[in-house]
């Protein structure tokens, strides 16, 4: 069998391309491309292996999920969102597993306003990672030889609206107020 060349290849930001560059009559239309999806992160740990597969196996879940994101080319609109999931099943006091798992992805937005823009970063391109992650975390969970978990679907754009109710709450009563 013969050597295989290196790959160059590179994260291409101008793919999907930008439709105002194709219709001007577009230029005025907010843009969202999917450009890249990757693994940025992730781990599992079984403390309790290999005894744990000997008992009843009746775990309680506790599924945390957040999303961040930053911009890496402001000038293009290019950002980078990640959706983060810790997964803890306990049986008793005892930690069957730990997954984690931050689902990247690279997006193109033009166009929005800055309170959109945002809405947008944290609902819909957190929208776009969750089928990779989902099928990331269900995948490390069977290897670790446990029974295949799926995690439910998620609203990410009711977790986003609660986040800005919760921050208004919190700055109405002071508590996120900075001292002068």
């Amino acid at each position: 069998m013969g050597e295989r060349e290196p790959s160059n290849r590179a994260l291409n930001l101008d793919y999907p391309a930008d439709p105002t560059m194709s219709d001007p009559d577009a230029v005025d239309q907010p843009t969202f491309s999917f450009n890249q999806v990757y693994v940025k992160d992730f781990s599992f740990e079984s403390p309790g292996s290999p005894q744990i597969f000997s008992r009843e196996f009746n775990p309680k879940i506790d599924i945390q999920l957040n999303v961040s994101h930053q911009v890496l080319d402001p000038d293009n609109g290019v950002f980078e969102a990640v959706l983060s999931c810790t997964v803890t099943a306990k049986t008793g006091e005892e930690t069957a597993f730990l997954a984690e798992c931050q689902q990247a992805g690279v997006f193109t937005l033009k166009g929005y306003d800055e309170s959109t823009l945002e809405q947008v970063l944290e609902g819909a391109c957190p929208n776009m990672l969750f089928p990779y992650l989902r099928e990331t975390v269900g995948q490390m969970v069977a290897k670790g030889g446990f029974p295949h978990l799926l995690l439910s679907p998620v609203n990410f754009d009711v977790m986003y609206l609660n986040k800005k109710a919760a921050e208004q709450t919190s700055a109405g009563n002071g508590s996120g107020a900075e001292p002068n």
